[in-house]
């Protein structure tokens, strides 16, 4: 399949989950894609690539990789889109797939591994303390000091504020527990304010 051409770069431009986007259903989509409906490809595509890449940039590190990720990926969703069951929405279907994808990549060189518990379903709308210093520097900033994050601390940041998934859906993104999800949003969210002490945000 020829690769699907873009000009989308990475979304993560604050620490709020994005909206959903109304008016699409995505799963009628996967069902025409399913068909053999490439026009339906590319729709899911254009809605869903940008987001996807921002999430392939935060765990790779390297726009080039993550893009030839995202070729995959989406070959990969035209391969698949017949198994879909809606159990998830189809943005967090999408991100397994391409971090699946990654996670591929990545074993040819070396394993990982993975946690635990459960709860709510989005990270709390007040404003804690890390919250406020976030919102006090620029996105610029933030995208500069979250990729100097451990792997599994961009990664959750990227999914949740990044991708816009919810708390639930990024937990079964990442095959863990809800209460994992928290714990780690939480630790990382620290550590991205703690790796700014030089603008004045030291722990």
């Amino acid at each position: 399949m020829e690769p699907i051409r873009h000009d989308a770069g990475p979304r993560l431009k604050s620490f709020e989950p994005l909206p959903e986007e109304p008016g699409r259903d995505d799963g009628a989509l996967l069902r025409q894609i399913a068909q053999g409906d490439r026009a339906a490809l590319v729709a899911v595509y254009e809605r869903h690539a940008a987001v996807v890449l921002s999430h392939l940039v935060l765990l790779t590190g390297d726009h080039g990789l993550s893009e030839e990720i995202l070729q995959d990926t989406m070959l990969a969703v035209w391969r698949g889109a017949g198994r879909f069951r809606g159990e998830s929405s189809v943005r967090s279907w999408i991100i397994a797939i391409a971090r699946r994808q990654y996670r591929d990549r990545q074993r040819r060189k070396r394993p990982k591994v993975v946690g635990q518990e459960v709860l709510a379903d989005r990270p709390s709308s007040e404003p804690g303390p890390e919250q406020k210093a976030l919102d006090r520097v620029s996105a610029r900033t933030v995208m500069e000091t979250i990729g100097k994050l451990a792997p599994h601390h961009r990664e959750v940041l990227g999914l949740v504020f990044g991708s816009g998934l919810s708390l639930r859906e990024a937990a079964e993104v990442l095959d863990v527990p809800v209460g994992t999800v928290k714990s780690r949003l939480s630790a990382a969210r620290a550590a991205l304010v703690r790796s700014m002490p030089e603008r004045g945000f030291a722990s």
